[in-house]
């Protein structure tokens, strides 16, 4: 007996656009905490500059 070939076809009677932008907010969905930690990183990375900057005697903007 030979394996059948599933073959599956999906009908999107959505515009390109509209399906990208769902693509899209479903990624930008999924992908919030690791945005939030690397801002929160940065920040905190901006934050250590600032302070050595200070100790050292140069203003920062």
């Amino acid at each position: 007996m030979s394996k059948r070939k599933l073959n599956y076809r999906f009908h999107n009677p959505n515009p390109v656009e509209v399906t990208a932008d769902y693509i899209l907010d479903i990624l930008i969905e999924a992908n919030k905490g690791k945005v939030e930690k690397a801002l929160c990183e940065n920040m905190e990375q901006m934050k250590e500059n600032k302070e050595k900057l200070l100790r050292n005697g140069i203003k920062s903007e």
